[in-house]
């Protein structure tokens, strides 16, 4: 089956590609794209959607770079600065002159009255649906709600929920603000970071009930793993977040585990 990874970070130690000033504290160390070229050699994975890192903000131009070096192997998600009043125009920017297919934007996790409720919000939606590329959200599940009435104005946007806006396996509160938004058809769950939010060790069985839910609430063709490589590496291996959900969950039915590791993902990455 085609394994795709549709969420991973890179960065590089380079003058050529420097921090923002915004970006005080720099991650340490490297996570190049050929050290990923060859941890998805190792295992088996075809191709990776490369999501621009907060450290960079709102220059892509690193991951536009590996973009070009890498045309087969990689496509890029996008950040665009939600309090411009140009984001929408930088997000088109990105898409038509860079390749980028999709933008990621990351709102606080409790609802204290940011930019996710400002004016900008309904623009750059606009834009992301006018483009016709996925708009990827990182947040907590309070923030759910409010995504919910942006996905109401916008109902040909294809919306991504990144690691299933780590809900606690435990909160049952959290996890029915996650499973309301299957009544839109055009949502799409990672089903990661399980690491993340298990009190446990490798395989992390504390969570599968959660990602059990999620498949059965959405279904295999809306839901996709992914590593979240390198950022998992404090908690598990890059082949761990692989290997959890190819083979530790085994709840998923074969056609749909194909879905789950690499057809859902094409649908909205459809490399070329």
């Amino acid at each position: 089956m085609k394994i795709i990874d549709p969420h991973v970070h890179i960065w590089t130690h380079d003058p050529e590609f420097p921090w923002p000033a915004e970006t005080g504290n720099p991650p340490s160390g490297s996570a190049l794209p050929e050290e990923l070229l060859a941890l998805m050699e190792v295992n088996g994975v075809e191709k990776t959607v490369l999501v621009q890192s907060i450290h960079y903000r709102w220059d892509n131009s690193f991951v536009a770079h590996v973009l070009k070096s890498y045309p087969n192997k990689f496509m890029g998600v996008c950040r665009v600065n939600p309090e411009h009043q140009g984001a929408p125009d930088h997000l088109s920017f990105w898409t038509e002159e860079h390749g980028f297919r999709g933008v990621r934007l990351s709102p606080s996790i409790e609802p204290s009255g940011d930019w996710f409720d400002g004016p900008l919000m309904a623009p750059i939606f606009a834009r992301s649906e006018a483009l016709k590329v996925p708009m990827l959200i990182l947040t907590g599940p309070k923030r759910l709600p409010r995504l919910a009435q942006l996905i109401e104005q916008f109902a040909e946007l294809d919306v991504v929920i990144d690691h299933m806006a780590d809900c606690s396996p435990n909160d049952p509160e959290q996890v029915q603000a996650l499973l309301n938004l299957a009544r839109y058809p055009r949502v799409y769950v990672k089903i990661s970071h399980t690491w993340g939010i298990s009190k446990e060790v490798y395989p992390w069985r504390d969570t599968h009930g959660l990602v059990r839910q999620v498949y059965e609430v959405f279904g295999a063709r809306r839901i996709m793993w992914d590593t979240d490589w390198p950022v998992c590496l404090h908690k598990a291996t890059y082949g761990q977040t692989l290997t959890v959900v190819r083979d530790e969950m085994n709840f998923f039915s074969s056609e749909d585990l194909e879905w789950v590791l690499g057809k859902t993902a094409l649908r909205l990455w459809p490399f070329g």
